[in-house]
């Protein structure tokens, strides 16, 4: 197995960081964090098999780095054959990428009635980006795309997605808090220099 080039992760933290620095408005985040984070879906030669495993009941959350001020946060979400989530918000920005296989994201939005789905899904393919807050549209079910085969997205959160109070939700709109933690028990060491 060749070496794995942990510096496409750690370049992207830090131009993340040094975009954050700045303190700029969230639409600026969504869109240059989009033009930051598309390199690191161009390649699959980062992120180690640790945290690509699949569960067989159900998606897999591994955090991957978390800013030491908890502004944000990355993950890989790895998906098993037609694994979903339930009906879900996040409360902070969020972006989604997609480095292997595909996955298709379905909004709602609130009505009279409940919640009802809001446009047609969304399908993201590999180094393609979607975008999520609750200014821009934050409730939706996420689904792995392929019935036989494992996907694999990289997200990007404001904050420490795995300690947040969020949502799940019932059809007729009602929530149950949660807060999701990770899957993982320890991190990827991207800081080792020994290696290039």
């Amino acid at each position: 197995m060749s070496e794995l080039q942990h510096h496409r992760l750690r370049d992207f933290v830090a131009q993340l960081a040094a975009l954050l620095d700045n303190q700029p408005q969230e639409a600026e985040i969504l869109e240059k964090g989009s033009e930051l984070l598309r390199p690191l879906l161009q390649h699959d030669d980062w992120l180690d098999e640790t945290f690509t495993q699949p569960h067989a009941e159900h998606y897999q959350q591994y955090l991957l780095y978390a800013d030491a001020q908890q502004r944000y946060s990355v993950v890989s979400f790895v998906w098993g054959p037609g694994q979903q989530t339930p009906i879900h918000d996040h409360r902070v920005w969020g972006l989604i990428g997609m480095l292997r296989g595909a996955e298709d994201s379905q909004s709602f939005t609130f009505t009279s009635t409940g919640l009802a789905k809001e446009g047609a899904p969304i399908r993201l393919e590999p180094g393609q980006i979607d975008a999520v807050s609750p200014h821009v549209g934050d409730i939706h079910r996420v689904s792995n795309a392929f019935d036989d085969r494992v996907s694999i997205s990289i997200h990007v959160y404001g904050a420490n997605i795995g300690a947040v109070k969020r949502a799940v939700y019932r059809d007729d709109g009602s929530e149950k808090s949660f807060i999701s933690g990770y899957s993982n028990r320890f991190l990827p060491n991207i800081w080792d220099l020994s290696h290039g």
